[in-house]
């Protein structure tokens, strides 16, 4: 049974629309509304030193952002991925627009051939190389950048020069979350209720090889559309939460040739909508506006320690920060429906 505690909230922030997703990277929290991202120092009581303007009205929400070697990823609603390039100059970090993918380059480079283009709706087709419907979910991996996207497909792009360099298509219906493994494994999860396994293998077209991923395995428990996947930090055990209001954990054996269901966790009372797990710790967010921390391990089952209630709308993203202060302390920032980021402190 659940202990209902409640960390203490140190800070709520507030931004002027509806705040769709949260990330955190060296003391920074980046947060995407409509059409911008703000940038709040988390070392300096969250002061916003920043803010990420897309100069197209109809870019519509920032769904997802990730991070590369000072750049930052950002999926949109206007089925674009963004690159914004980080700088230091002695101050506060600074952001600028680098490039806007799929590149103007890679499109005049494929937009003569008619073997570049697929159909996309009835009488309608596409450049491969495009998302054609909002891009719900990006990661970055080694030298690799992932989307995926209510198009129901996941494309490959290199993270240095910014092409993109495979197309595929992944499911029945619009993929919502996308998680990279430390060998490449691609993790995709759908409106369908399916959650895809997808790995890279050899292929060979003109007698050269070229790298290609084939889906291995579907994962159908869920009975209603996967909202988020998270992976531990070693990639061996995996966490799905769905509208069904299940959380789902998930491990690999044999050697990763094997995914096994473990245990679905049960509590909240909407869709589950995020996840972020970190040591021993899965947090999780959901539509009935509450946050549940499970501590526990993939093999002995997990347990619900702490629900925070507090938001007014559906939690849809959050993220945890470890704080350094010799006393295993830990922030989780949340962000819900109505534009409120609320900031919670307690202990590993």
């Amino acid at each position: 049974m659940a202990q209902e505690t409640t960390p203490l909230t140190i800070a709520t922030l507030t931004t002027p629309n509806i705040a769709t997703c949260l990330a955190a990277h060296n003391g920074l929290l980046y947060s995407g509304a409509t059409n911008q991202i703000a940038v709040f120092d988390i070392t300096n009581d969250f002061t916003q030193i920043d803010t990420l303007c897309v100069n197209d009205a109809a870019s519509g929400s920032v769904k997802s952002i990730a991070f590369g070697p000072w750049k930052i990823f950002t999926a949109h609603q206007d089925c674009k991925i963004r690159v914004w390039k980080i700088t230091r100059s002695g101050g506060p970090p600074r952001h600028r627009l680098l490039a806007t993918l799929p590149t103007v380059k890679d499109r005049l480079y494929r937009f003569i051939s008619p073997g570049n283009y697929v159909h996309v709706r009835r009488h309608r087709k596409r450049l491969w190389i495009e998302h054609w419907d909002a891009v719900s979910g990006v990661v970055v991996n080694g030298g690799f950048v992932y989307s995926v996207s209510w198009d129901r497909s996941f494309k490959v792009w290199s993270a240095s020069d910014h092409k993109c360099l495979l197309s595929v298509k992944a499911h029945e219906d619009a993929v919502n979350a996308v998680a990279v493994g430390p060998n490449g494994v691609v993790y995709t999860g759908s409106a369908d209720g399916v959650i895809g396994v997808w790995e890279v293998r050899e292929g060979k077209k003109k007698k050269k090889k070229k790298k290609k991923y084939t889906l291995v395995r579907t994962l159908h428990n869920h009975k209603s559309t996967v909202n988020a996947i998270a992976l531990n930090e070693g990639g061996w055990a995996m966490f799905s939460g769905s509208s069904d209001r299940s959380i789902m954990v998930w491990k690999k054996e044999d050697g990763g040739k094997k995914i096994s269901f473990v245990e679905d966790l049960w509590g909240h009372q909407g869709a589950v909508l995020c996840l972020y797990t970190f040591r021993d710790l899965l947090v999780s967010g959901s539509e009935d506006r509450t946050l549940r921390i499970w501590r526990g391990e993939v093999t002995n089952g997990f347990v619900c320690t702490s629900v925070m209630d507090g938001h007014r709308s559906p939690v849809k993203s959050l993220v945890l920060v470890s704080v350094e202060d010799g006393e295993r302390s830990f922030m989780i920032c949340s962000a819900s429906l109505d534009g409120e980021i609320r900031v919670w402190s307690s202990k590993l």
